[in-house]
Order: structure tokens, then C-alpha cells, then sequence
């Protein structure tokens, strides 16, 4: 028995052509993805704890906090108030502090913060102190973009055997465009750039690898099965056949995500807006960056290729 879902993002036989607007899709993506670039050189990332060093400490009070009592007693202590922030619920606080020159230096900070919380807010818990130094950040640095460089690698290799090179050239493309978009959010947002930002990162990656690959699967049955259709009009036909799946799963994802952005505490919240900025950015460039650079790359050889495939004609008879 067939299942029809009772209600549709998009009606079914769409026939929207949507490669009219392959040179001003290329040409958005191609400005945004510079204005990115520009804006990682300069202001730069706000790197976090864990990529330039510092102290994390991580607090809770017996009510809900206090912040202009926990900020004054900490000024009165001559320490920086501008990484004093509410950490989850009510009565969670975390202070940020910048990297001391020397372990005794890190604990007399942190000596100093436990005696301004007590100060200013009696029967405060201190639940963890976290210190990185500059040295280990330059490594954990170095790890996370590593990390991001083997993953783009894994991908090429995976639609490479997969799909044609077309195919794999014109993902690693459109990823790598997405990449610099999220990027330029982050640095425009100033959210800190940690390995959770990595994490999310990675996680965008994925999702948007995931879209892409089933756009690319229907293009390449409708190339079987279409032998004489010209690739511009093929494409825009598998693009409509797979726009309610690829609306609906992006739908689904970005109302989960958009909770934990509201009221997801520190910890999630910057996760959670960069997976929101991702789930637009890799949906609408799986249509619009995407299927134009493989009509670039595939114009003659995808369909030339479909062409030679096709059986040859029975000999007339006399």
C-alpha cells in the first residue's frame, strides 16, 4: 500500500527552471564567499579558550545570578567582566579570563575570582576550572583545521567513486563555498570560534554532502533514462522531482535546531545558529551552485557519454 503524505512543502510536477538563474546564483555565492574571506582576514575570528588560550571558570549561585553584583566585585578584584555571561540556567555563570603568563599566575586569577563571587554573591559553587595554554591551543588550532582538510578529502573521494568527476568537482566546489559563508557568519556574528564551531562545521559539511548526493543520485538516473534530453533541461527536471524531499528534510532539521538556538544556553546556542546558517546555506546552494557548475563541467560529456551508451538501431530490412 502507497502512503501519500497529507500535506506537500511544494505541489507535485513543479517545472521550475531553475537554471535560468545559474549566473546570478554563481555570482551571489562568488561575492559572498570574497566578503567572507576579506572579513576572515580582518576582524578575524573570535577565537575561543581553546584555539588562544585562557580560563574558563564555570560557577553556579544559590538564586538566580546577579550579574551587576558579580561584575562589580570582580572590577573591585581589577579582573576583565567582559567574559561574565549567563551559562544555561539562572543561576549558572561563566567568567572567561585571558591566558596567564605561568601556572601560579592561573591559580591566583582564579583564587581571586572564587573570593569576588563570594563577595558578591555569599554560597556560590565554583564547578570547574578549565585552563589552556598557548602552546596547546596552537595544537588543538592546528588539529581542528586537520581535521576540516581530511574531511573535504574524504568527500572527493566518496562522489568521486560514487558519481562521475564532474559530479565530485562541482560538490567539493559548492562545499567549499558553503564553508566560506559559515565563516563569515561566524566572524559577523562574533560568535567564538572553539571545537564546537568545528564540530558544527563538520556537521554542516555532512548534512549538506547528504542533499547534495540526492539531487546528484536522481540527475544520474534521469541521464539512463533520458538519453536524448538536453543536460540543462534534465537538470531542472531532477532538481524539481527531489525539491519537496530536499525542502522537507531541511524543514524538519532547521525547526529542531531552532529551539536549542533560542534557548539553548551558551553551550548550544552558537552550534545550533551555525546549523541554522548552514541548513539555508547548503540547501539553497545544492540548487543554485551546485547543478550550474555541473552543467558547465557535464554539458558535452554527460550527454555525449549518454548518447554513445544508447543501443544501437536494428538494421532496416530490404
Amino acid at each position: 500500500m502507497l502512503i501519500r503524505p497529507r500535506f506537500r512543502l511544494v505541489p507535485d510536477g513543479t517545472r521550475i527552471a531553475f537554471m535560468r538563474g545559474r549566473f546570478l546564483g554563481l555570482a551571489v555565492s562568488a561575492v559572498l564567499s570574497l566578503l567572507s574571506l576579506g572579513l576572515f582576514v580582518y576582524p578575524g575570528l573570535n577565537l575561543g579558550i581553546d584555539f588562544k588560550g585562557g580560563i574558563v571558570i564555570e560557577a553556579r549561585t544559590p538564586g538566580p545570578a546577579d550579574f551587576a553584583k558579580i561584575r562589580a566585585s570582580l572590577t573591585h578584584e581589577h579582573l576583565d567582566t567582559t567574559g561574565v555571561q549567563r551559562f544555561g540556567a539562572e543561576d549558572d555563570v561563566l567568567i572567561r579570563l585571558e591566558s596567564q603568563p605561568n601556572e601560579a599566575a592561573t591559580q591566583a586569577a582564579a583564587d581571586r575570582v572564587r573570593h569576588a563571587l563570594d563577595q558578591a554573591v555569599p554560597g556560590t559553587k565554583v564547578l570547574r576550572v578549565d585552563a589552556v595554554g598557548a602552546s596547546v591551543s596552537a595544537d588543538l588550532l592546528h588539529e581542528g583545521m586537520l581535521a576540516l582538510a581530511i574531511s573535504f578529502l574524504m568527500i572527493l573521494m566518496y562522489i568521486w567513486f560514487r558519481f562521475e568527476w564532474e559530479f565530485a568537482v562541482g560538490a567539493v566546489v559548492t562545499l567549499l563555498l558553503d564553508i566560506t559563508k559559515t565563516v563569515g557568519f561566524l566572524v559577523v556574528t562574533r560568535l567564538q570560534f572553539d571545537f564546537v564551531m568545528v564540530a558544527a562545521i563538520l556537521t554542516v559539511l555532512g548534512y549538506s554532502t547528504n542533499d547534495k548526493v540526492v539531487v546528484y543520485d536522481r540527475m544520474r538516473e534521469n541521464l539512463r533514462k533520458y538519453k536524448s534530453m538536453p543536460l540543462r533541461q534534465l537538470i531542472d527536471l531532477s532538481i524539481n522531482e527531489t525539491l519537496n524531499r530536499t525542502l522537507g528534510t531541511s524543514m524538519t532539521v532547521f525547526l529542531a535546531s531552532l529551539p536549542l538556538a533560542l534557548f539553548g544556553g551558551e553551550t548550544l546556542s552558537g552550534f545550533a545558529w551555525t546549523m541554522l546558517f548552514g541548513i539555508v546555506v547548503g540547501t539553497s546552494s545544492s540548487i543554485f551552485i551546485a547543478a550550474p557548475i555541473l552543467l558547465f563541467l557535464g554539458e558535452h560529456r554527460l550527454r555525449k557519454d549518454a548518447v554513445a551508451a544508447r543501443p544501437a538501431k536494428p538494421p532496416a530490412t530490404a
